[in-house]
């Protein structure tokens, strides 16, 4: 017989990936809006259950209780379902724990738990909480994976666990991040909602204001933004460590953080600001240690005592984990077996209507309980009020049971209750105490077929449970929540000690810096072999400084991240990743928002912003793009709208700046129209009211009145003045005299001889 069934493959796999994915989504990844755990986590405490590992009892093994889980409910690794159980213990982890754990069961450093036949746990007074009540049919039971015992769907679930414990998960094509919350507050929320069914979520916020962690923490956020998230299930929030300026003697102070954002692990966190120190980018830090015991404590030891605490801790946050961001997305499993994002008030009511369930099935549980009762104790009161003939028929017949049937109207079960009384019960009190017994049961009954029937009574029921477990278990919140905080606008130089230094470049691309700047340091330095000295600039520790390349790159670092001391200092390649046969041949100063001027020896040019001269990548940044040939002349702060370029032909034009394109990169315009060879010698910005000064080495000029020489940009200009026709170059700019006869390749030999 052929058993094959042709089947389209792209049908196949559409049904086996669908079953797939809601097997993920539904029996794994994602919680149970009532109870708020995952089938593995459900398991866990209903085998601890049934291992009776009450608060009261002795702990046992980790490993027996993950083989119960794995061998009766749970088919899946015994490591994945301990180490489910191990983050149901660890207080940082879960804002209440429902596992106590003996032994090592990880920490907040990032340190695993021990072995599971090392660690012993039982369940917490919450963890019953959540079980109470489940033998009492509150919740449907269902058969396990292998048809051998039962388990059940969802757990009665008196403590509000979803929010008080929150849940993650990444299922396919959907997850969850559900953060935790303080249970008092949760269960006032609940309080006022039972009591005005039409709240709004503004209101329940009164009562529920965000999430509360269980490391503390400072939670940065406006109640516009938390009110987003709990109207619409989905957005995040900004979660800070808690610390204060601590002083120490003769002034000197340091920093001391006492608690840590959520899920950041201890030692990854100081890790990370260590690494910080040691590549120089946290320059305003000498030293962080970990001084922690039950409680965390770091210590950040500043530099100075004269730096900023606020804006050391706003760089932090910014660069490291002492800030981080708490995801929200209130996804979770309703009550119909559906993934769905919900709003705080559809979670909160999810879990009342939960406990209307558990309130009705339990009253109806024990309504029957009270029946069966009943229908004994009638039997048991006919035996006491007929005793002697009761006597009778049990001694004359060998099956009483038929005869008290026949004799009192009775049925089978309560024909075999009186049957097994004992001697004892025959006393003359035992009418009364049955009595007593039946007058309890029927106001009971009463009671609960009332509550039954009229759902005030209920939720009054439930109101009162409500009440003693906020009693119960309410703690205090240990998030402290705060408005969005003030954005500093922070740069690396303001956590710098502005000190004046010179900058000290070989020819041989070696960089370091000296203390003060005096010029006779700088004639004293040695370098190494036949190296020696290409730039010496004047800077403070506070300066940024842009080095340009002979690709037209560049490069910027603050002036007190490269190094000093007094050895030859580290190669630049060191500081930055330069191409191969690229060298540094331009360094200067740069402001963000100062407007500097590009010149090239060919005569282009472009106005360019501080900002754009600086970049934080090691590779660079293209800035300058040169025709053949060319190279760079000057890169000047513009000091007014006027500029002034002299050629090598001797002619000087004048010409407003704003005729060049402001530029982000790129070649520039013309600036001076020159001929065949020539190049330009130099180039200044200034003011009309100021003019410019002209040095020829022996001389010098000051031009005010410079019309002679004004035209537009791109064109040849005039002569310059009597006395300069041998050559000159602007007082100011830094230039060296170029003479005037040589072509361009022996100027730039000479150059690269001076």
């Amino acid at each position: 017989m052929n058993t094959i069934q042709e089947s389209p493959i792209r049908h196949e796999l559409e049904q086996r990936y669908l079953a797939y994915a809601l097997s993920t989504i539904i029996s794994r990844s994602l919680p149970d809006v009532r109870d708020g755990l995952k089938p593995v986590h459900r398991r866990i405490l209903f085998a601890m259950r049934a291992l009776h590992l009450d608060p009261t009892t002795p702990p046992k093994k980790s490993a027996r209780v993950v083989g119960d889980v794995i061998g009766k409910f749970h088919p899946h690794g015994d490591q994945a379902a301990y180490d489910a159980m191990v983050r149901l213990a660890q207080e940082f982890a879960v804002r209440y724990p429902l596992v106590d754990g003996q032994g090592n069961f990880g920490n907040i450093d990032g340190d695993g738990a021990a072995a599971m036949r090392y660690t012993e746990a039982r369940l917490t007074r919450i963890a019953m909480a959540m079980l109470e009540d489940l033998e009492r049919d509150t919740v449907d039971m269902t058969p396990t994976y292998d048809g051998s015992q039962q388990e059940p769907v969802v757990l009665p679930a008196r403590f509000p666990n979803l929010l008080a414990n929150g849940a993650t998960g990444i299922a396919v094509g959907m997850s969850t991040s559900i953060p935790p919350h303080n249970v008092g507050e949760i269960l006032d929320a609940c309080l006022w909602l039972i009591d005005h069914p039409h709240a709004t979520i503004p209101e329940l916020m009164v009562h529920l204001p965000a999430p509360d962690f269980p490391t503390g923490g400072v939670l940065t956020s406006e109640p516009e933004e938390r009110l987003a998230i709990y109207e619409g299930g989905r957005g995040s929030l900004r979660l800070r460590c808690r610390w204060h300026k601590e002083q120490q003697t003769h002034g000197t102070w340091r920093i001391v953080v006492t608690e840590i954002p959520y899920q950041v692990p201890k030692s990854r966190l100081i890790e990370s600001i260590a690494q910080l120190i040691v590549d120089r980018k946290c320059l305003f830090l000498s030293d962080v240690r970990d001084e922690s015991d039950e409680k965390i404590r770091i210590v950040l030891e500043p530099r100075s005592r004269t730096l900023d605490a606020e804006l050391i801790m706003a760089y932090l946050f910014k660069n490291t984990d002492l800030e981080n961001r708490i995801t929200v997305n209130l996804n979770v499993i309703t009550a119909s077996v559906r993934p769905q994002v919900l709003n705080l008030k559809e979670i909160l009511q999810a879990w009342l209507d939960h406990r209307f369930q558990v309130h009705t099935r339990r009253a109806r549980f024990e309504l029957a309980a009270i029946g069966r009762r009943l229908h004994l104790l009638k039997a048991l009161l006919i035996a006491h009020l007929n005793i002697d003939e009761v006597i009778a028929i049990i001694k004359e017949h060998d099956e009483p049971a038929p005869v008290l049937m026949s004799r009192f109207l009775l049925d089978r079960e309560q024909a075999d209750a009186i049957l097994d009384m004992r001697l004892r019960s025959l006393r003359k009190l035992e009418e009364m105490v049955i009595r007593k017994e039946m007058l309890e049961k029927e106001e009971r009954a009463a009671a609960l077929t009332r509550m039954l029937e009229d759902q005030a009574i209920m939720w009054g029921e439930i109101r009162k449970e409500v009440v003693t477990t906020r009693q119960e278990f309410a703690d205090h919140r240990r998030t402290e929540i705060v408005g969005a905080p003030v954005e500093v606008s922070l740069k690396p130089e303001d956590l710098v000690q502005k000190e004046p230094i010179t900058l000290i470049l070989s020819r041989m691309g070696w960089v370091k810096t000296i203390k003060g700047h005096e010029a006779e340091a700088v004639a004293k330095l040695r370098f190494k072999g036949e190296d020696g000295l290409f730039v010496s600039l004047p800077v403070h520790t506070t300066d940024t400084i842009t080095f340009l390349s002979t690709n037209g790159k560049v490069y910027s670092t603050l002036a007190d991240r490269i190094s000093s001391g007094k050895g030859f200092g580290d190669p630049i390649t060191m500081m930055f990743d330069l191409d191969h046969g690229e060298s540094i041949n331009y360094v200067l100063t740069t402001q963000p928002h100062q407007e500097y001027f590009v010149t090239t020896r060919l005569g282009q040019g472009f106005r360019i912003l501080g900002s754009d001269l600086q970049t934080s990548y090691r590779s660079g940044r293209q800035t300058i793009s040169y025709k053949t040939g060319d190279q760079l002349l000057h890169i000047l702060p513009v000091k007014g709208p006027m500029l002034a370029a002299i050629g090598r032909s001797r002619r000087l034009l004048v010409c407003r700046l704003d005729e060049f394109p402001l530029l982000s990169k790129g070649q520039g315009v013309r600036i001076q129209r020159l001929i065949r060879g020539e190049v330009m010698v130099d180039v200044i910005t200034f003011t009309e009211s100021e003019g410019v000064t002209l040095s020829s080495g022996s001389r010098t000029r000051l031009l005010t009145d410079l019309s002679p020489w004004a035209s537009q940009r791109a064109t040849r200009g005039a002569m310059l003045p009597h006395g300069f026709l041998s050559g000159a170059v602007f007082v100011g700019t830094g230039a060296s005299l170029l003479p005037a006869g040589k072509g361009y390749m022996d100027e730039l030999l000479l150059e690269s001889d001076a």
